[in-house]
């Protein structure tokens, strides 16, 4: 799956509802790591096809960046079967963000 967007309209379908694992980057145009994080997002969502990407501009969907307490950008949250997993905040590597995922595709949830 590519990297595609998602807002407060469609998040509970395109993240909440999914089975499996989700990772949903929170950014901004406007920040510098959050567009560096991008290229490591990209290539990580065409190399792992068991997992969705989805990205949050916080200066279009309010509500999601509240209701999740996203403070600072970039904010990864994964998810599994709906529930937050793992979260980083800051810039983050390939090898970050890959152990997350992986740590997530590890987790229990009820």
């Amino acid at each position: 799956m590519v990297l595609a967007q998602t807002n407060d309209n469609n998040f509970r379908a395109d993240v909440l509802d999914s089975e499996g694992v989700v990772l949903v980057d929170f950014y901004a145009t406007w920040c510098g790591p959050c567009r560096m994080l991008l290229p490591v997002l990209e290539g990580l969502a065409e190399e792992s096809p068991d997992v969705k990407f989805f990205t949050v501009n916080v200066d279009e969907s309010v509500e999601l960046y509240t209701a999740y307490d996203v403070r600072n950008l970039p904010t990864l949250l994964i998810f599994k079967n709906g529930k937050v997993v793992a979260r980083n905040v800051g810039a983050a590597t390939k090898f970050d963000v890959d152990d997350l995922i992986q740590s997530a595709k590890d987790a229990v949830t009820e």
